[in-house]
């Protein structure tokens, strides 16, 4: 049996994975992979650098039998270049492959492919066009980028989807330079935005287009707006507010358990019962006021002496009231 403290270590819902993957996007990565398999479109799918496998987890959900979901990230082997070396050191110190094992078998029974190894090493794994889906969040530096896409667009079907993760980031300019000298000049067509992502496809961008902006603008929680720029035309989405509506998200094999009632607190009484009206319906006591549960709640936790002294003195209080009553009559 687990221990307390070995149970902890697993992720009780998606968001309890450490990462980046905000609400927005998980909207997104999941629209696009329900798009593909409504659309019968079979093949792989692939992530460059995971992290700790929020986005991995995601991706493994939308698997279907005979595809293969394969994970290429460093973890904690040595970057090849002082570069490299110098950005894991920086924001990847406490990532390690059992880290992200532990993750994704939280959520899958089995791991995906893994690559441990730079992520110029995945054109030797994977077959060319043969993903259906990419997603590339491994290094922020511009060079390490530039050979990521080109990788993609091998390695995708004609209409595949690519994701570029800190497009925008001020923190990542090398992502920024890479993501749009590919938008015009290697052939890339934006799908659309979001505060985060760049999604594209080295296909017809237009079908998936209009069917991505019906669904967008038929929600309440997500802004859309459209623009144009050097002959693309770029969708743009942004939450709105701080709650979305979540996607279907994979059930974690360890939810976090349901809070245990105290020892001493014994049944939770419904509410008093009224007798029933000639003809009518059974009348219920009407529920406290929320601030009548406050001041319930306050007393519960004041120490005992205290509670005491402020029972003593309502009781007072409204026994000198009623005797005021009664004296008016």
């Amino acid at each position: 049996m687990a221990t307390a403290q070995e149970t902890h270590e697993y992720p009780g819902e998606l968001n309890d994975v450490p990462g980046w993957f905000w609400p927005l996007d998980q909207v997104l990565f999941s629209w696009f992979l329900e798009r593909q398999e409504r659309r019968g479109t079979d093949g792989d799918l692939l992530e460059l650098g995971a992290y700790l496998g929020k986005s991995a987890i995601l991706l493994g959900h939308h698997l279907r039998d005979g595809e293969t979901l394969t994970v290429c990230d460093l973890f904690e082997t040595e970057p090849p270049d002082a570069a490299n070396r110098a950005e894991a050191a920086k924001s990847y110190s406490t990532l390690t492959r059992q880290a992200f094992e532990r993750n994704y078998l939280s959520f899958h029974e089995t791991l995906p492919a893994i690559i441990q190894a730079p992520s110029s090493a995945v054109t030797d794994a994977v077959a060319p066009g043969s993903c259906r889906f990419a997603h590339i969040d491994a290094s922020h530096l511009y060079e390490h980028v530039q050979g990521d896409i080109g990788a993609a667009r091998d390695l995708l079907l004609p209409d595949g989807i690519v994701v570029l993760d800190d497009f925008r980031s001020e923190h990542t300019p090398g992502v920024a330079v890479a993501s749009w000298e590919a938008v015009l000049n290697r052939g890339l067509r934006p799908v659309c935005l979001s505060s985060q992502k760049l999604y594209g496809t080295w296909g017809d961008p237009e079908p998936v287009q209009e069917e991505l902006l019906a669904a967008l603008r038929g929600r309440d929680d997500v802004a859309v707006t459209v623009e144009q720029a050097a002959g693309h035309r770029l969708v743009r989405a942004r939450a709105k507010g701080k709650r979305m509506r979540p996607p279907s998200l994979p059930s974690s094999r360890h939810p976090a358990p349901a809070a245990a009632p105290r020892p001493d607190a014994g049944p939770v009484p419904g509410p008093p019962q009224q007798p029933r009206p000639a003809g009518g319906a059974a009348c219920t006591t009407r529920p406290p006021a929320p601030r009548d549960r406050a001041r319930r709640l306050a007393l519960d936790l004041l120490p005992p002496v205290v509670t005491r002294a402020v029972r003593g003195y309502r009781a007072a209080q409204r026994a000198k009231a009623s005797g005021a009553a009664q004296s008016r009559r």
